[in-house]
This record gives C-alpha cells, sequence and structure tokens, in this order.
C-alpha cells in the first residue's frame, strides 16, 4: 500500500510539473513586443545582458504565478477594471522603448561615440519593469490556476507549479536572448547594428500599438 501511495504521489507531483512548464512555455513562447526588445538587445551588446534580461522577464512570470495560486480569484477581479489603463501604460512604455531603440540605432552611424550598453543588473530591472506592467500575464496564470485547482491544491503542489513555470519562462527567454547574441555576432559591422536597431525599433513599435488596441 506504501508503494502504491507513493506512486501516487509521485504522479500527482509529475502532473503539477508539466502543467507548470506548460503554461509557462505557453504564456512565453509567443513573441511580442517585450520578446522582440530582449532579441535586439542581446544582439546589441552580449549574452550576459541579455540572458540577465531574460531572468527579469521570468522573475515577474513567476512571481505572477504565484499571485494567481494564492489569490487568483482576487486579482482577477481587482484587475478588470484597470484592464485597459494597464494595456495602454504597456504600449505607451513599448513606444518609448521603440523610439530610445530607433535613436541608439541611428547614432552608432555616426562618430560620437556611444554611452556604455546597460549592465546586467540593468537589464533586470528594465525588463522587470516592462514584463510587470501588463496585468495578461497575471490573468492568464489566474484563469489556468483557478481551471486547475486540483493541480494547486496544497502549498507543495502550488511551490512546484511557480518553479516549473518560472524555469519553463526563463529557459525560453534564455533561448532568445541566445539567438539575440548570435545575430550580434553575425551582424558585427556598424551598419548591421543600425539595420537590425531601427527593424527592432519598427518592429517593438507595431507590437506596442497592436498591445494598446482591445
Amino acid at each position: 500500500m506504501a508503494g502504491a501511495s507513493g506512486a501516487g504521489q509521485n504522479r500527482a507531483v509529475l502532473e503539477v510539473v508539466v502543467s507548470g512548464l506548460v503554461t509557462g512555455w505557453a504564456i512565453a513562447i509567443p513573441i511580442g513586443a517585450v520578446g522582440a526588445f530582449l532579441v535586439a538587445l542581446s544582439a546589441r551588446t552580449s549574452f550576459r545582458v541579455g540572458a540577465a534580461g531574460a531572468l527579469g522577464i521570468a522573475t515577474v512570470d513567476g512571481g505572477y504565478a504565484a499571485l494567481a495560486v494564492v489569490a487568483g480569484a482576487t486579482l482577477a477581479a481587482l484587475l478588470a477594471p484597470v484592464a485597459t489603463p494597464l494595456r495602454i501604460a504597456s504600449g505607451v512604455v513599448l513606444l518609448v522603448i521603440a523610439a530610445l531603440t530607433a535613436a541608439h540605432a541611428l547614432a552608432t552611424s555616426g562618430r560620437v561615440r556611444q554611452a556604455p550598453p546597460l549592465r546586467p543588473a540593468r537589464a533586470y530591472a528594465v525588463f522587470v519593469g516592462i514584463t510587470a506592467v501588463n496585468p495578461t500575464t497575471v490573468v492568464y496564470f489566474a484563469a489556468v490556476v483557478l481551471g486547475n485547482r486540483h493541480l494547486v491544491s496544497t502549498p507543495a503542489q502550488g511551490a512546484v507549479f511557480v518553479t516549473a513555470a518560472f524555469v519553463a519562462s526563463a529557459s525560453w527567454q534564455l533561448v532568445l536572448a541566445g539567438g539575440g547574441a548570435t545575430l550580434g555576432r553575425v551582424a558585427t559591422g556598424r551598419r548591421g547594428h543600425v539595420v537590425t536597431g531601427l527593424v527592432s525599433a519598427v518592429v517593438i513599435a507595431v507590437l506596442a500599438v497592436r498591445t494598446m488596441l482591445p
């Protein structure tokens, strides 16, 4: 009986892990404005800086997953009335990022030496900030948790779910950072940096406008 009980517990834990991983990947893999910015930043700086930004995104995803586990229904109800202002604010922040990205790209074509790029700690903080202003993530996690209460019925299961969601998000964001860093090594010339910077700025701006639309 003890063996059967242990096997059942292992299956339950595995189910929670798989659910957390799938949930984390599902919210992370569709590349939006923040993902595009992460790729562009990694391409123009280094994998180390991009990885710090990736972990910033994953930190917010994990934090929102934890909030959803603890108070999913309450959070969804609280955010509903301000979802539109938060969405617009998120779009405005991303438009500012697009403008700064374009300005930095154009500045590289001149002879004036650029200011030092983002350091890892600052990149982490920047991505925490721009990810946190979008309420979509916490509403998404809340919906998943509320629809699968049997998976997070205990504090231990909730902790496993949150950890798995963080790992899933971090793994994908690190893939994006690695891809961006590889692109940066390929496009090492000044012209390449300008082109990739302007293209990324346009993509971020388009996605920012899309973010603000209902």
